[in-house]
């Protein structure tokens, strides 16, 4: 894919395919820019995965915590219907977003139309419930007997414990919202609001494909998300490895 960015499209299909890098880099990418306006696309998907993962990390860490170290009435029975709906096919529940967002709402091409809809994400609760239950009651219990109230007992004493799975989670979320083309393709119409994705999709058509400008694309798109890794590799590591130990 690196390769192929930097060489011109009659490269790309020949016989024998170039290994090494060509001089079209900065030829493909002012044809995907004048195509695409692709800066935009990247700064509306940077703005997006961001907002998204990190609201998104609040809201499930919080519904995570609840579930692991409270018991209230139907708790069980709550839990257990937000996780029957991993049973339910994302084109199902599409039509009724879509007329949720764009007609009640009125956020279509806006970044909350591709940001709201799955902030409570399902997995990402289960995910922290099962890092919270690690948390020892012990500990909690000290910090109340200390004076400590609820919130406080979440955001100062279980959410650092629990860093890496939180660590772990947010790449997980901010590379579901990175990659995602369905939703932004269907809530955002106009060019300027386009995330990358869908920016990238535009340019197969029926009759034209810009296999140069899809490449450089593609190749600048793996930037963000290879720095957010890089940035919190050694929590996911932890995080990951964490989930497969028993005490």
């Amino acid at each position: 894919m690196l390769v192929f960015s930097t060489q011109p499209e009659s490269s790309i299909f020949s016989t024998l395919p170039p290994v090494w890098f060509g001089s079209e880099f900065v030829k493909n990418f002012q044809g995907l820019q004048a195509d695409t306006n692709y800066l935009r696309t990247l700064l509306n998907s940077v703005v997006i995965a961001v907002l998204y993962t990190f609201f998104s990390m609040v809201i499930t860490s919080m519904g995570g915590f609840a579930f692991a170290k409270y018991r209230f009435g139907g708790s069980g029975l709550m839990f257990g219907v937000i996780i029957a709906t991993l049973t339910i096919p994302t084109f199902v529940t599409i039509i009724p977003q879509f007329v949720l967002v764009a007609r009640e709402l009125h956020l279509t091409n806006t970044y909350w139309a591709v940001i709201l809809p799955t902030l409570a994400n399902t997995i990402g609760i289960f995910y922290m419930r099962q890092a919270f239950q690690g948390v020892p009651d012990d500990l909690l219990n000290a910090a109340r007997i200390d004076g400590a109230g609820d919130f406080r007992l979440f955001w100062q004493i279980a959410l650092p414990v629990v860093r890496p799975a939180l660590a772990a989670l947010g790449i997980i979320l901010f590379l579901a919202s990175w990659n995602d083309y369905l939703w932004p393709l269907i809530v955002l119409n106009e060019k300027s609001a386009y995330t990358m994705p869908v920016a990238l999709g535009t340019l197969v058509g029926l009759t034209r494909v810009s296999w140069g400008g899809i490449m450089v694309g593609t190749v600048i798109s793996t930037v963000p998300f290879l720095v957010v890794f890089m940035a919190m590799q050694k929590h996911f590591v932890a995080g990951i490895a964490g989930g497969a130990i028993k005490d």
